[in-house]
């Protein structure tokens, strides 16, 4: 159970840096900026938590801004270490299906947390703005779902 928990969060890691890396150039290419729910999320969550950020001005938004990117990471390797554990139980669909599953798994992680805490509201989203999510978090699906599959066979050898 633990190998299969350490490998999806591998895969998790991999599909995280495929996630960015698409992100990043889909920035790079239409000139956008980077998104700032994921440190709006960290401060409605801290918020309810009562929890207080230190710093005042830019140095408590360079620490949201750090502690909304490291959320991001640690969903990604959360997320891989759940398929990971389920690929170790058995779950072994098509891989193109995995990887849609993994990848739609991992938006729901980020998304509905955003949504439940009224940061953002995707129904109200552009086709853009959705094309923004979908495609970067297929490419996770599709890394982490590769990299599992070949620590498998990797691990049959």
């Amino acid at each position: 159970m633990w190998s299969a928990l350490l490998s999806g969060a591998a895969a998790g890691a991999a599909g995280t840096t495929a996630l960015d890396a698409v992100t990043y150039l889909d920035m790079a290419q239409r000139g956008r900026p980077a998104s700032s729910t994921p440190q709006q999320t960290v401060e409605a969550i801290t918020g309810r938590l009562k929890v207080d950020v230190p710093g005042d001005g830019d140095t408590r938004q360079n620490r949201l801004t750090g502690l909304g990117a490291l959320s991001g990471i640690g969903t990604g390797i959360a997320v891989g270490a759940v398929f990971g554990a389920l690929r170790g139980a058995g779950f072994r669909p098509h891989p193109l299906l995995a990887s849609v599953v993994i990848g739609l798994a991992a938006m729901a992680a980020s998304d509905v947390p955003m949504a439940g805490l009224k940061v953002s509201d995707p129904r109200t989203w552009s086709a853009g703005s959705w094309l923004s999510d979908i495609v970067p978090h297929l490419a996770y699906g599709m890394v982490t779902s590769a990299v599992l599959a070949g620590l498998d066979r990797r691990g049959r050898r």
